[in-house]
């Protein structure tokens, strides 16, 4: 049902002159789906009101809601129950653009002011309409693309489900739009496994200072939310369901579309009122980071290649322009002591021989456990043309050993061919086994550990080299060698002479 109609909206959309790449398609079908998920939401509400026999006040007034401005229904002719859209009442055109922009936008604008607190669903609704802008120039398109989204139901947990998942594809495919889209996608089962071996547990709180568009905030949610209870009983208890919903997850997000998409992504996951900020994180200074601003779990995926400014370098202990490296200074600080993280960086972190890659080394060794580096091939991060590793670790106690995966593959990643959970399975297993601290019994073909005192003390060189992959060497006989060099004289005369007849 989803994935057919995103499929018709994007045709829609691609006919129209204020849409003009994949990153527009999914921004304007975005603010859309969110006011019709919202009107499914407030149904919901207004029937749980009902069964214990209370009165339930709608967030959207009246004549800004669903069913009143976008799909006004009347009875179906011809039957008893059916309904089928009132073409009389139904904006369209010029009139349908004008309601939206310049009545509908700006009322739901408003709610960002009025709100109670930042942690309410109507705090979100006035942030997003406040970051978006109508871009659908044509009110006919905007009414097509209307009429199919109104189709989508949203009432059970598999409708959710699959709507979140298809969400997920579509900011996917904003890597291959052009632009910056590729930066706020990293690849599903990376993350699912990265929360795997982090093992977040209900009261924890967790962090994503490069949120994205909220992949690993969204997984963790989806991890946290099918375990055991805290109290007796099965499945989660009321106390813990508003611990996620309101005291677990939190993250940060310098750009405005990311933002919105990171946003909107948790709330169709089922988190109404993500603890999300538009903020650059790199511009808070580590020096004013308290205890209580600091988190049990970080999770991320910074940006890595990009440069920050001379001011934003001042906030840190270690300089360097290398946002990577400045998001892992933060990401230290950041995590209370026996916090632990899983953190993507590109892989040259672990040699570069400049004096910040080296300190930050130094810091991260001697303040936090880094247990864990998973070595990832290329092409994992379509179109991203780097290596990457991800980093495990634990703060409070210095690292005296480290535990090394490298994935390698018996095929190339690509965008036809992606990462797969299959592809980690065996990570994940030996990875707890390396944990358990039983000697020998996590090395492989593909895994060793080092002892950080083996290492080069002046440059903490942790380069990936795998001791137990051996290069196959292959050995010929000078025989050989010779057989093939008198066969490439006798193509070469043979090629002379053909060329020699024809002039």
């Amino acid at each position: 049902m989803f994935e057919q109609t995103f499929k018709n909206i994007d045709d829609i959309l691609h006919k129209d002159a204020g849409c003009g790449s994949e990153l527009d398609y999914v921004e304007q079908t975005s603010w859309i789906l969110f006011l019709k998920y919202l009107d499914d939401l407030e149904k919901d509400r207004a029937t749980a009101a009902e069964l214990t026999g209370k009165s339930y006040t709608p967030i959207i007034d009246k004549d800004y809601q669903w069913t009143i401005w976008a799909m006004p229904k009347k009875p179906k002719s011809g039957t008893v129950s059916g309904v089928e859209l009132d073409h009389h009442k139904a904006l369209t055109g010029d009139d349908l653009t004008d309601f939206v922009n310049i009545k509908l936008f700006p009322y739901l604008k408003k709610f960002k002011a009025d709100a109670e607190s930042a942690d309410t669903i109507e705090y979100k609704i006035g942030e997003i309409f406040s970051e978006l802008k109508n871009r659908i120039q044509s009110g006919y398109n905007l009414r097509e693309v209307i009429n199919r989204i109104d189709e989508l139901r949203f009432s059970t947990h598999v409708e959710k489900h699959e709507m979140s998942h298809l969400y997920e594809s579509k900011i996917q495919n904003m890597g291959n739009a052009g632009r910056n889209g590729g930066e706020y996608y990293t690849p599903r089962p990376l993350i699912t496994t990265i929360v795997k071996v982090v093992a977040p547990q209900i009261g924890n709180k967790i962090y994503d200072g490069a949120v994205g568009s909220a992949g690993f905030l969204c997984e963790a949610f989806d991890y946290l939310k099918n375990r055991p209870s805290t109290g007796s009983g099965n499945g989660l208890s009321s106390k813990d369901w508003e611990t996620l919903q309101k005291r677990t997850f939190y993250g940060k997000e310098k750009k405005s579309l990311a933002y919105i998409i990171g946003t909107m992504n948790m709330i169709f996951h089922g988190i109404e009122a993500p603890n999300i900020i538009h903020t650059n994180t790199l511009a808070e200074n580590l020096a004013d980071i308290q205890e209580k601003d600091r988190y049990d779990i970080v999770l991320a995926n910074p940006p890595f290649g990009g440069k920050e400014r001379a001011e934003v370098q001042q906030n840190f202990p270690i300089k360097t322009g290398e946002t990577a490296s400045l998001f892992l200074q933060h990401f230290i600080k950041i995590l209370k002591a026996g916090g632990k993280a899983g953190v993507v960086i590109k892989n040259t972190f672990l040699s570069n021989t400049d004096n910040a890659s080296v300190a930050l080394r130094k810091q991260l060794l001697e303040s936090c456990n880094l247990h864990t580096v998973l070595d990832l091939p290329s092409g994992t991060f379509t179109g991203a043309g780097v290596k990457t590793v991800v980093l495990f670790f634990e703060k409070g106690k210095a690292t005296q050993k480290v535990w090394f995966y490298q994935l390698n593959l018996d095929r190339n990643l690509g965008k036809t061919n992606p990462l797969n959970e299959n592809d980690l399975a065996e990570f994940v297993a030996l990875q707890k086994l390396a944990l358990s601290g039983a000697e020998g019994t996590a090395d492989s073909d593909n895994s060793w550990s080092i002892d950080v005192k083996s290492i080069d003390q002046s440059t903490f060189d942790l380069s990936v080299k795998n001791p137990n992959k051996k290069e196959a060497v292959l050995l010929r006989s000078p025989n050989e060698i010779l057989e093939e060099m008198k066969a490439l004289d006798e193509e070469s005369n043979k090629l002379l002479k053909g060329i020699a007849e024809f002039l």
